[in-house]
């Protein structure tokens, strides 16, 4: 199923809510925790956000904490969380970080992190009265894995030459492109798009809106342009058939993750150290991409919806702090340094060549006067071989 709006979310998380409540796997008394935990949490939600009622991303993240309950329960064989003792969670935590305890396919908890952080050093935990307990045991941070994953342009393109279909092709330039989730993307219409005049060559370009409601809310709702020519093409071909109100895309990610394995198969293409290339990859490839072709780290932070370095720009990144345009300046300088180096290349080949055949056109001369020299040597013995008889 897609899912796209509020209502979708919210049917998601109840259903999700309920069949936690009833699970009679799980003891009562964490149950009664986990009761509690959500009432805090929706409360929580709302207050911070300024909101009245929970909206779309509250009710992701609401959905995302049932695994998260779950898999910790799960670690601690569904004892109750009220009853644990300072043992027990020492257990669990080493055997966890010792990859004792694993997932269902037998793999460690890379995201480990994560249970510890938002679980039992969390509110639940605390609702609990572990928390404490929990912040003495835990006391070291787990070093996340600080390998990048991306590819590089050329292996992009490979990627895209690999797509059968149009609409294929366009959500692949819009990864790499504007380098957003693929999930807000699968959640943008033709409204989000429009068509306006580059400043600086008076060439047309799409600014893509991307507004709270499709993003996740760890990132900044702002407005970006196409930096390549390809994705303009592609949306310029694709939005001319729809309405404003129509989705670009009608599936959701599963079957985006279909399309992308399917053109990763027929191509070949790997992340620059081997790794299976995935949506996300897309994204870390954009960042990579734009900081080798001369971008600042602002201008990338900004890009990605994150906040720039500087506090003080953060109240005027939606204005005039950072220009929009000079970093897609910045890749048309790029295509022209290279293709200046190309023709420069191509001179200096033309150039040994020319030489070359100077070279040879001399010398040849020169044999041809040796010869001609030799010729009219000849001519003389013969002449007085003649003369003597």
């Amino acid at each position: 199923m897609t899912v796209k709006n509020i209502e979708d979310w919210k049917k998601r998380f109840l259903n999700a809510e309920k069949k936690l409540y009833n699970d009679k796997s799980i003891c009562k008394e964490n149950i009664k925790v986990f009761k509690d935990f959500y009432n805090y949490l929706k409360r929580k939600l709302k207050r911070i956000n300024g909101l009245r009622e929970l909206d779309q991303s509250s009710y992701r993240t609401l959905y995302f904490y049932i695994t998260r309950l779950r898999t910790v329960n799960n670690w601690f064989e569904n004892k109750p969380w009220i009853d644990l003792t300072e043992k027990d969670i020492l257990k669990v935590y080493d055997n966890v970080e010792d990859g004792v305890i694993v997932k269902k396919n037998g793999e460690p908890f890379k995201d480990r992190d994560c249970y510890y952080k938002k679980v039992m050093k969390g509110k639940p935990f605390e609702i609990a009265g572990k928390k404490e307990i929990v912040k003495d045991i835990i006391e070291f941070k787990t070093i996340p894995n600080e390998s990048i994953r991306f590819i590089y342009e050329d292996s992009f393109r490979t990627l895209v030459n690999g797509a059968n279909k149009e609409r294929h092709k366009l959500l692949l330039w819009l990864a790499f492109d504007y380098g957003e989730n693929i999930n807000s993307l699968l959640k943008l219409k033709k409204k989000n798009f429009f068509l306006e005049k580059n400043p600086y060559d008076n060439e047309q370009e799409y600014r893509l809106e991307l507004n709270k409601e499709i993003l996740k809310r760890s990132r900044k709702a702002r407005a970006e342009i196409n930096n390549y020519k390809e994705t303009f093409e592609c949306l310029y071909y694709y939005l001319s058939k729809l309405d404003d109100d129509d989705y670009l895309f009608t599936f959701g990610y599963t079957y985006a993750a279909q399309i992308l394995n399917r053109i990763v198969t027929k191509t070949g293409v790997k992340c620059v150290k081997g790794e299976k290339v995935t949506w996300k990859d897309l994204r870390s490839s954009m960042a990579c991409d734009c900081l080798k072709k001369g971008f600042t780290t602002d201008e990338v932070n900004a890009r990605l919806g994150h906040s720039p370095s500087s506090r003080e720009i953060n109240k005027y990144v939606d204005y005039l702090a950072i220009d929009r345009h000079r970093p897609k300046k910045k890749i048309q300088q790029f295509e022209i340094s290279k293709l200046k180096e190309e023709l420069e290349a191509e001179k200096q080949k033309n150039k040994i060549e020319s030489m070359r055949r100077e070279t040879d056109l001399n010398v040849l001369k020169k044999q041809m006067d040796e010869l001609t020299d030799a010729f009219a040597i000849l001519e003389i013995l013969k002449k007085k071989r003649k003369s003597r008889v």
